[in-house]
């Protein structure tokens, strides 16, 4: 037993939280980067992208994301590719992020009325002067909200990444009480440091729908 003090504890788990952090990001930002291909393939019309982007989204949204952390792990060893745990967790919270962020972007282009479309064809516009300069400014306007409120779940999300050694909040923590014996102790300041991140973005995200409500 290491005989660690509540500030040691909550240091430690400080440092860890960076890591927590910059999965988040990573996932977030990969996972809008390719949710929002996805939408624009889907928008399009391509020949087979309804159906496929359809499929992609019932996947990973369907499935347990500890489940998909495995796969992303393990499966990347059978081909051959010795990934790191940090690498692993990108690419599993990346996917299953932007399952998650096509779909409330489709939501929030299908909110936007058929006759703006209609009216942009009337003017002769392009697909994508359509999306640039009319439906895109509506739509990211509805979208900011639950995009933002999305972010916590991502947060919440990263510590399952601790089930194939990625050490961040939540996995320092239980090494921590291996060591200290303190699980009380030790997973209320993990709580309070998941509290601390994911509240302010919850805050904002409503903050941004009380504007955008008073605005419309």
């Amino acid at each position: 037993m290491v005989d660690f003090s509540l500030w040691d504890i909550f240091r430690n788990l400080l440092l860890a939280a960076r890591w927590t952090v910059g999965l988040s990001l990573i996932a977030f930002a990969g996972g809008g980067l390719v949710g929002g291909a996805l939408l624009l393939a889907r928008l399009a019309h391509w020949p087979g992208a309804q159906r496929g982007v359809a499929l992609y989204v019932q996947v990973f949204q369907g499935t347990p994301l500890l489940m998909q952390l495995f796969l992303a792990y393990f499966g990347l060893a059978l081909l051959g590719l010795n990934v790191s745990a940090w690498v692993a967790a990108g690419v599993a919270l990346t996917l299953y992020s932007s399952a998650f962020l096509t779909e409330i972007w489709r939501g929030c282009v299908a909110a936007v009325p058929r006759g703006q479309w209609e009216a942009s064809e009337s003017l002769a516009m392009s697909f994508g002067e359509t999306l640039r300069h009319v439906i895109g400014p509506q739509a990211m306007r509805i979208a900011i909200p639950p995009t933002v409120g999305f972010l916590v779940q991502v947060i919440k999300g990263t510590a399952l990444a601790s089930v194939i050694g990625f050490v961040e909040l939540t996995k320092a923590g239980t090494m921590i009480t291996n060591a200290t014996f303190r699980p009380f102790t030790v997973y209320a300041c993990v709580a309070l440091l998941y509290f601390a991140l994911c509240w302010p973005v919850s805050a904002y995200s409503r903050k941004l729908e009380r504007t955008l409500r008073r605005g419309h």
